[in-house]
C-alpha cells in the first residue's frame, strides 16, 4: 500500500491531514474526533481540517489527563497555535502489516491473555500504570466503555495467582472513525515490575495484532518514546517499521519531562528521591538537586526549606535515626511499650549463640546496623550456617544481631505523619523454570527484567545466600527447573535484592495498623516504614521485626505515599482529593 501525504494547498478544505490515493474519498469520517481511553483522549489528525482545530481540542485535555493528537502533517503549524502551551512528542512511530503476519505457535507459559471482564481488572490496571509511573485511567470511564469495538483492553493474568501483570490497549480505526486505511494502533503497553514469567509484553502485542488481523484490519501502529530501547527492540523483532508519523501534545506536570530538562541533575537521581521531587514540582515547589548520587535534595516554598534524602528529612531528629539504626535499640523501645517483638542476641561465638538458635528452633542473622537486606541470613539451625552467616554479617557492620526467626509473609507498613498510608506484603524473589534454561541462567534473565523496571532498584545476588537457599530446597544453580516450577531463590523480601511488593492496605488488620502507629509514636519519627512478620495481613497475629527511617516510598501504588510525604512537609500544598 502506497501512502503520501497531501500539501493542504494541493487539495480541497475538507480533506484530512493525510490521504492515501488507493483509497476511496475520506469524506464519510467523522469530523473533530477524539478518542476516549481512560487516560485521556487520541485525537486522530485525519478528522481535523486545520491545524488550529487540533490545537483547540488539545487545550480542552482534562486536568490529571494527557490527550495525543496523533497523525499530524504539519505539527510546528498545530504547536503555533499556542507555542507556550503545546509541544512535538519525542516518540518514534512505528507500523507492523498484517497481511504477512502470521502469530506464533502456542506455546506453554503460566499466564493467559483475555479481555477486561471485571471491575477488579479496572483496578488491577492502575496499580500496574502506578507502578509504572504512567497516568492512571478514569475507572468509571473504562468499565462503561468496556464492550466499545473502538477499544480493547488485553490483560495479562498469571495463572498461578490470579495476579494482573500486563495490560495494552487497543484502537480500531475503522470502528472509531471510519478510516478507509483500515489501520489500528497499540497504546498504554505496561508490565508490572514483578512479573517473574518473560514474554508478557510480546504476548500482549501478538494478542492485539491478531484481533485485528481477525478483523481485517490492514496494520497497527504504535508510539514509543524514542529512547525506550527495550520497547524498540520488542517492536523491531515483531516485525514493526517506522513510519513518519508525528505527534502533538499539551505541555502539563505529567509529561513536563519531555519537553524540558531535568531540574539541575535530578535525571540521576534514583527512583525513590525521584518520586518525590516530582510530586513536589507538581505543586510549584522548588526542586534544588544538592548531591545525586547520594539521593539528597532541597524543597523550597516561600520562606520554607527542607532538605531530603529521599524520605529522609530535617523532621526526623538525631535521635530517632539512630533508635532506628541499632535494630536491638529499635526493638527493645518497642517491647517496653507493650508490641510483639522477637527475641534477640547480639553474636559473641560463644556456646550461647547455638543454645539461642536451639531455644528460637531457627533465627535470623543481620547486621546491627545496615539497610536494603544486604548481610542477612534469613531460617538459619545449622550450627556451622549459623556461624558463616554471622561472618557474612560482619562484611556490614561489625556488631552482628541474631534473632528469633518468625515464619510468616513480611509486611512493610510505611508510616507518614503517623498515620499509616500503605501497606504491602514482600515476597521473596523467585524464578519459573521453563524446562531449558538453568537457575543461574533464570535469574539473570529476571534480574535484567527487575533492573529495567526499577531504574537499576533491583535485581537478583548469585551469592553465598542464594546458594544456601537453592539447596535447602534440593536445587542448585547449574539445575535447570522443569516448565512452570517456581523456585525461590533468597530467603530475604527485600526490593534491593530482587523481591516484589504487593499492597495489602485495604485488607490491613486494624490490630496492626494501630501497632505500626504506636511505634512510630514510640520511636518519635514521622516517617517510617515498620516491618512485620504475620501470618496474614487481615489477621491481628504479628511480630514487628524492625523499623526504617528512610523507607522507600516507591513501589507502593496504588497509594499516595510520595503525596502524603510532601503534605507533610508543605501542608498548604494539600490537594482536596
Amino acid at each position: 500500500m502506497t501512502r503520501k501525504y497531501v500539501s493542504r494547498a494541493l487539495r480541497p478544505a475538507s480533506q484530512p491531514l493525510y490521504m492515501d490515493e488507493s483509497q476511496p474519498d475520506m469524506r464519510d469520517m467523522p469530523q473533530n474526533k477524539a478518542i476516549e481511553c481512560g487516560w485521556g483522549r487520541i485525537i486522530p489528525a485525519q478528522t481535523y481540517e486545520t491545524p488550529t482545530g487540533i490545537a483547540e481540542a488539545l487545550l480542552n485535555e482534562r486536568p490529571g489527563q494527557r490527550d495525543i493528537a496523533f497523525y499530524v502533517l504539519r505539527p510546528h503549524l498545530v504547536v503555533n497555535h499556542a507555542p507556550q502551551e503545546l509541544f512535538l512528542d519525542p516518540s518514534e512511530s512505528y507500523r507492523r502489516h498484517l497481511g504477512d503476519y502470521h502469530p506464533k505457535r502456542a506455546s506453554r507459559r503460566g499466564f493467559t491473555v483475555r479481555r477486561l471482564r471485571t471491575r477488579s481488572d479496572v483496578a488491577a490496571i492502575n496499580a500496574l500504570y502506578r507502578s509504572r509511573q504512567m497516568v492512571p485511567v478514569d475507572t468509571k470511564r473504562v468499565w462503561r466503555d468496556r464492550t466499545s469495538r473502538e477499544t480493547t483492553w488485553a490483560i495479562a493474568e498469571d495463572q498461578t495467582t490470579g495476579e494482573i501483570i500486563g495490560v495494552a490497549l487497543g484502537v480500531d480505526h475503522v470502528e472509531a472513525f471510519k478510516d478507509p486505511q483500515h489501520g489500528s494502533s497499540l497504546w498504554s503497553l505496561a508490565v508490572a515490575p514483578q512479573a517473574a514469567h518473560p514474554g508478557v509484553g510480546e504476548a500482549l502485542v501478538r494478542y492485539l495484532l491478531e484481533f485485528f488481523q481477525a478483523r481485517g484490519r490492514a496494520w497497527m501502529d504504535v508510539s514509543v518514546l524514542h529512547n525506550n530501547e527495550g520497547a524498540i527492540a520488542l517492536y523491531d523483532k515483531l516485525g514493526f517499521q517506522r513510519v513518519q508519523v508525528f505527534a502533538v501534545k499539551r505541555r502539563n506536570a505529567i509529561n513536563e519531562t519531555l519537553f524540558t530538562q531535568p531540574v539541575d541533575d535530578e535525571g540521576d537521581l534514583n527512583p525513590y528521591a525521584r518520586l518525590i521531587t516530582e510530586e513536589a514540582r507538581k505543586r510549584g515547589i522548588h526542586v534544588k538537586v544538592i548531591d545525586a548520587e547520594a539521593g539528597y535534595f532541597q524543597l523550597e516554598l516561600g520562606g520554607r526549606s527542607i532538605i531530603c534524602r529521599e524520605s529522609l528529612t530535617e523532621l526526623t531528629s538525631a535521635i530517632a535515626m539512630s533508635r532506628c539504626q541499632d535494630k536491638r535499640v529499635t526493638l527493645r523501645l518497642l517491647r517496653e511499650a507493650g508490641l510483639k517483638v522477637p527475641m534477640q542476641r547480639l553474636a559473641d561465638g560463644s556456646a550461647e549463640d547455638t543454645a539461642f538458635m536451639a531455644e528460637c528452633g531457627a533465627v535470623v542473622v543481620k547486621p546491627v546496623e545496615g539497610e536494603q537486606g544486604k548481610g542477612i541470613s534469613v531460617n538459619i539451625s545449622d550450627e556451622d550456617e549459623l556461624a558463616a552467616a554471622v561472618e557474612r554479617a560482619r562484611a556490614y557492620c561489625d556488631r552482628v544481631l541474631i534473632e528469633q526467626f518468625c515464619p510468616g509473609q513480611d509486611l512493610r507498613i510505611v508510616v507518614i505523619d503517623y498515620r499509616v498510608v500503605a501497606a504491602a506484603v514482600r515476597r521473596p524473589p523467585e524464578v519459573v523454570g521453563d524446562g531449558r534454561s538453568t537457575i543461574k541462567q533464570l535469574i539473570k534473565k529476571q534480574s535484567r527484567r527487575r533492573e529495567t523496571a526499577t531504574g537499576g532498584e533491583s535485581s537478583i545476588p548469585i551469592d553465598a545466600e542464594t546458594e544456601r537457599c537453592l539447596a535447602a530446597q534440593g536445587f542448585s544453580l547449574s539445575d535447570v527447573p522443569e516448565h512452570e516450577t517456581r523456585v525461590t531463590v533468597r530467603n530475604t523480601a527485600n526490593l534491593h535484592t530482587g523481591g516484589t511488593i504487593h499492597d495489602v492496605t485495604d485488607v490491613l488488620h486494624p490490630e496492626l495498623k494501630a501497632a505500626a502507629e504506636e511505634a512510630a509514636r514510640v520511636l518519635d519519627i514521622p516517617v517510617t516504614g515498620l516491618d512485620f512478620m504475620v501470618p496474614d495481613p487481615a489477621d491481628d497475629t504479628y511480630v514487628v521485626i524492625e523499623a526504617n527511617e528512610r523507607p522507600g516510598l516507591a513501589n507502593h501504588e496504588p497509594q499516595p505515599t510520595a503525596e502524603r510525604f510532601v503534605d507533610l512537609l508543605f501542608p498548604r500544598t494539600r490537594r482536596n482529593d
